[in-house]
């Protein structure tokens, strides 16, 4: 059980600040400053930034190693100016011309060197900001139809990927970031599972693990708080995406608890009881509605919602639940919990 005086780091990233844009119609909302992004973090009670490779360096694809390593040390300067930490750095490996076909998987040799070559200038920036993690969400890592690609192949390719970013640094750690669909059809490593599995097949199983979103297990049909407890009996639970999700739809990244208050219970229940220590990230939108004076709420609540589950996570009966236990008296666990939630 972890100690009752435990506390959380919390981050976000740059995109949880957002127009409102979505598939289907323009921009709701102005574009937000970089700069007025960041200035927003500690008054909303957050500790930290995720960054996408690009969120960090602009444009770095026209630049050399000199330039990335300058626009990395400008944006160190400005994260440190409003004492902030880069939690992680993620490679965009989904929206580029290169990348259409996937990135690590490509039929393409060229492409899959674009792919990986990209990843190494993530892992440069991520030096310059001092940080270590670097995170794989393997977006376009999968088919429209499953012919397209040789998926025993395609499997080998993402770990050469992670073994050629293992290789080019040896202080770094790779998370991925599994999910089962969306932009892709289908996708190669759907699952936590899939990459843990992976994970011990890497030239350094230690230097590999996974970060978790809500949203992700519920799209592959999972229980979020049951793909995290088998990630930390593994001690490979390195990072959370905390959100919510109504079914097996688009990924919605809703308010953290915002659509079922037990599902989201159950996750801070099972990171309390682990002691985890990592961050907690909310990879949440703001709803398309959302006027532009109210675009930061959606994070501030789903932060206070984190915090009362780890009060009422906090204030559960250790040897009441067990008992409850040993007497099959799941009715009973039923309704202490239910009760719990209620105020009770």
């Amino acid at each position: 059980m972890a100690a009752k005086s435990k506390s959380y780091r919390f981050t976000f990233g740059p995109w949880n600040i957002s127009t409102g844009r979505d598939p289907f119609g323009p921009e709701v909302r102005k574009e937000v400053a970089f700069a007025a992004k960041l200035r927003e973090y500690k008054k909303l009670g957050f500790d930290g930034v995720q960054f996408h490779d690009d969120d960090a360096v602009p444009d770095l694809d026209q630049l050399d190693a000199a330039g990335i390593d300058k626009a990395a040390a400008k944006m160190k300067k400005m994260l440190d100016g409003e004492g902030l930490f880069c939690e992680f750095v993620a490679p965009r490996l989904w929206e580029h011309s290169k990348t259409v076909d996937g990135g690590y998987t490509s039929n393409s040799a060229s492409e899959r060197k674009y792919a990986l070559e990209r990843s190494k200038k993530t892992i440069d920036i991520a030096r310059a900001l001092d940080c270590k993690d670097i995170v794989l969400w393997l977006a376009r890592e999968g088919t429209y139809i499953r012919e397209a690609k040789d998926p025993i192949g395609s499997v080998q390719r993402i770990l050469d990927a992670v073994n050629a970013m293992l290789e080019y640094s040896k202080s770094i750690r790779i998370l991925g970031e599994m999910k089962p669909n969306e932009p892709m059809d289908q996708a190669y490593m759907p699952t936590v599972g899939h990459f843990l599995a992976l994970c011990y097949r890497a030239s350094e199983p230690s230097r590999v693990g996974v970060l978790i979103e809500s949203a992700h297990s519920i799209l592959a049909g999972l229980d979020p708080s049951d793909d995290m407890a088998c990630a930390l009996w593994h001690g490979k639970l390195w990072s959370v995406h905390l959100n919510d999700q109504n079914g097996l739809k688009y990924d919605q990244d809703k308010s953290f608890g915002s659509v079922d208050l037990r599902r989201a219970f159950n996750q801070v229940w099972v990171l309390e009881r682990a002691g985890y220590d990592g961050c907690i990230g909310l990879d949440v939108k703001a709803m398309r509605t959302t006027k532009p004076g109210d675009q930061t709420r959606h994070l501030a609540n789903s932060k206070e919602f984190f915090l009362r589950l780890v009060d009422l996570a906090r204030s559960v009966d250790e040897k009441q639940i067990e008992t409850f236990r040993a007497e099959r008296d799941y009715e009973g666990l039923e309704r202490y919990i239910v009760l719990k939630l209620l105020g009770k």
